[in-house]
């Protein structure tokens, strides 16, 4: 299931940091990822199966592959092709945390239950687990999948670093994940644990015979910087280990599978297993079933917020925009990419909010159809207000979509809408509806609203999202942008702005791996021509060429490849001298 990138990064980490842990990947042995991935997709399933039987239908995987898994977890209601990208990715970045354990905390006792370091050990699990679940109630999946990362490496370190499975235990040990428990019969640091391993390498009975029935605890010490540990303590082992050549010497790690600690080592994995799966039902019994799949990447897509100008000038506007939202939301009702929650942030002058969160399309449709435009006193509105009330209380990578027909008065909150985009990795596009407000503006003496609206470009650009420029007649058109940059496992392939802007050649790779390949340039005044890699080209006003079709809705152009797409090098050549936007976007499969 890992891809080569992440396949390369672990290599990294592996050649950087030496074998102190099992190792985070390798070629049928058991690791870090198979560990955590066993457990994880065991984990997955139970929780599936157990809303499939609370929703009354059967839960039937046609195989074993992701895509199937996550078909038969969503159920009959997915139509349509399945992605399981967004379980990949959030398997992946809690691959990549565990792994990234040994790189940052090489040193740390603590980290790895080294150098009979379990209370330290323990208060970073418990600590851990406490901070993934305010994540998860919190809605910021991702800080807790980082976080579950790094937890489930110390726990599943303790099988293979300490004796608990010298000692016989065949069951993980609770206390471990349990703050109120505590931790019992631990040998003190006065206490020899280990007698010298003649070969200087690992010996299968290195542990005293009294640590062994008395059941103390031990765990070997690791030194990579020095030498040092207490007299008569275990090593941890390995070339790395430089206490292992001071006696006594040897090791007890049972991180790797050899000659001497086959059974050991299994029984280690075996345990280490069980405990991430006790750790993960910890966690899935403070979050909910749903909840749980939605920390996992499970569920319909992320959330939708609408950001929308309820004052007076939008009166001609409010409708047509009730409409491209009511067709957004009907559009992906029952489909994979449902989102699994919506939120409404309307703004006025000066108030702006409240936030009406719901998982009912019905209701958020409702709450839409009751906005009405009135009051505001002058062309510029609150915003930014609003949007930074999105921003904080939606999760983090949620769509949000604003429509207005104004500037922003509030322009001084903008630094600050950048850093919340950048912190939440959400999402953020502009609809601007422009009937005759520049004339009534430039009345005012407000700015013109062309220089201003290159504040909602560049919040746009700073989160990978789209400002459009329409009237209220073709506001309808650009539902489909919408549409298209809330799907599954949407793909960044390329992003550029440049202003001014210059005639420039931009190229960028396409594979096999990429479906619905889409091309999106804003600005005024544009002439592009995109080449295929075999030299096909296609201009702007070629609305059905044969590289695709181009949809030209306000200041955007929508280019949508033909599904017969090559792979390879594709360029694409601009020309104009007023200031533009690409984005070039695919889906993974």
């Amino acid at each position: 299931m890992m891809s080569p990138v992440l396949c390369m990064s672990f290599l990294a980490l592996v050649l950087s940091g030496g074998a102190w842990a099992f190792p985070p990947i390798g070629d049928g042995a058991s690791t870090h990822v198979s560990i955590t991935e066993k457990a994880v997709l065991q984990k997955v399933t139970e929780v599936c199966q157990a809303i499939a039987e609370s929703e009354g239908r059967d839960f039937t995987p046609t195989g074993n592959s992701a895509e199937e898994l996550v078909q038969a977890c969503l159920g009959p209601k997915a139509t349509g092709e399945v992605s399981a990208a967004k379980f990949k990715s959030a398997l992946n970045e809690i691959y990549i945390q565990n792994g990234q354990v040994d790189r940052d905390f090489v040193n740390s006792p603590a980290h790895h239950f080294n150098s009979e370091a379990f209370a330290l050990g323990r208060r970073l699990i418990t600590d851990g687990v406490a901070s993934i679940k305010a994540n998860v109630q919190k809605e910021n999946f991702l800080a807790a999948r980082e976080t579950l990362g790094r937890v489930l490496h110390t726990l599943q370190d303790f099988y293979s670093h300490s004796n608990w499975v010298d000692l016989g235990y065949t069951e993980p040990y609770a206390n471990l994940i349990r703050p109120d428990l505590p931790l019992e019969n631990l040998a003190d640091v006065k206490t020899p644990t280990c007698s010298d391993c003649a070969n200087g390498g690992f010996c299968s009975n290195s542990i005293l015979p009294n640590i062994l029935n008395e059941k103390k605890l031990t765990s070997g010490y690791m030194g990579i910087l020095s030498s040092a540990k207490p007299k008569g303590k275990c090593s941890h082992g390995g070339a790395a280990d430089l206490t292992s050549s001071k006696a006594p010497r040897g090791g007890i790690s049972k991180d790797e599978r050899r000659s001497d600690n086959v059974a050991l080592h299994t029984a280690a994995v075996t345990v280490a297993t069980t405990a991430t799966l006790q750790l993960l039902d910890d966690i899935r019994g403070a979050a909910g079933d749903n909840n749980y799949l939605r920390f996992m990447g499970i569920a319909r897509s992320s959330v939708v917020v609408f950001v929308i100008d309820t004052t007076g000038s939008m009166s001609d506007d409010i409708l047509e925009a009730k409409r491209v939202v009511y067709e957004i939301i009907d559009s992906k009702k029952g489909t994979q990419d449902e989102p699994s929650q919506y939120i409404l942030v309307p703004f006025n002058d000066p108030k702006f909010g409240p936030l009406i969160k719901t998982t009912n399309p019905n209701v958020m449709k409702a709450e839409i159809a009751n906005l009405t435009a009135e009051g505001g006193g002058d062309l510029p509105e609150m915003c930014l207000s609003g949007l930074q009330l999105a921003l904080t209380g939606a999760p983090a990578s949620s769509y949000i979509y604003v429509f207005t027909d104004a500037v922003a008065k509030d322009i001084e909150l903008k630094e600050t809408i950048v850093a919340l985009i950048r912190s939440t990795k959400s999402t953020v596009s502009f609809f601007m509806t422009d009937d005759g407000a520049g004339a009534r503006r430039r009345r005012r003496g407000v700015e013109s609203s062309e220089a201003t609206f290159e504040t909602y470009k560049d919040l746009a650009l700073a989160s990978g999202g789209q400002a459009i420029r329409v009237t209220k007649e073709n506001l309808p058109q650009a539902t489909d942008v919408i549409i298209d940059s809330s799907t599954s496992a949407l793909v960044i392939v390329l992003q550029r702005a440049r202003n001014p802007g210059r005639a420039e050649t931009f190229s960028f790779l396409l594979d096999e791996s990429l479906n619905n390949i889409t091309i999106y340039i804003t600005g005024n005044t544009i002439t592009f021509t995109l080449k295929n890699p075999a030299g096909v080209t296609q201009k702007q006003n070629e609305v059905n060429g044969e590289l695709g079709t181009v949809q030209t809705v306000g200041n955007l152009f929508r280019v949508r490849l033909a599904s017969n797409k090559q792979t390879g090098l594709w360029e694409i050549s601009m020309n104009s001298n007023q200031p533009y936007t690409l984005k070039v976007t695919g889906e993974l499969p």
